[in-house]
């Protein structure tokens, strides 16, 4: 009888302990849940942790390509990028300046132009033109076309507020999707949290 009591007891304390872990523990289907939780932060965090800043600065022909370049391309991978418009690399988000956008003659040694005929009155729209036209031989996209592409893509274009005020630009002009009035400090943080950087 003693020993029956004795296992009666055991069991009883088994199946307390049993019950009482079982009411701790959670269950399979709530594991389960918690992976997918934690896989889908893991992916959100690698696609939002790819991020490129660009600081545009120049407005001549030649130079607004590059960054239009990059930035659409670095889109398409998947990056997340602004480009932080200053001075003369306001004129590439200008709607009607971007069309008209000059190639300097002077000073650019990859001109097939010696700067003594380079500086005489009327080259620069020469070899603009001389651009233009292969530009357009070569089926390149123009300026219009790679900010369009860029703006559809998720690029963020920003316009300088300082430049603004100090150039007298009217931010009515500049393309729909820029975004006017950012300080020269945001344009600092945004740089500091990009994977890559770059002054064009």
């Amino acid at each position: 009888m003693g020993t029956d009591t004795s296992d009666a007891s055991a069991d009883d304390a088994s199946d307390g302990a049993s019950e009482a872990t079982d009411g701790d523990a959670p269950s399979r289907a709530e594991l389960a849940a918690r992976v997918d939780e934690l896989e889908d932060a893991l992916a959100e965090a690698d696609d939002g942790g790819k991020k490129m800043s660009i600081i545009a600065t120049k407005g001549t022909l030649d130079m607004a390509y590059p960054p239009l370049i990059l930035a659409s391309t670095a889109a398409a991978f998947g990056y997340e990028v602004t480009v932080f418009h200053t001075f003369w690399g306001l004129d590439i988000l200008h709607e009607e300046r971007s069309k008209s956008l000059k190639l300097s003659s002077v000073g650019n040694p990859n001109m097939p132009v010696p700067n003594a005929v380079a500086a005489l009155p009327g080259m620069d729209r020469v070899t603009t033109r001389m651009m233009e036209k292969r530009i357009a031989d070569n089926d390149t996209a123009t300026v219009e076309e790679l900010l369009e592409t860029s703006l559809d893509m998720g690029v963020e274009f920003q316009a300088c507020q300082m430049t603004i005020d100090l150039m007298d630009y009217d931010e009515d002009d500049f393309y729909d999707g820029v975004t006017a009035g950012v300080g020269a400090a945001t344009a600092l943080q945004d740089m500091a949290e990009a994977d890559i950087q770059l002054l064009v």
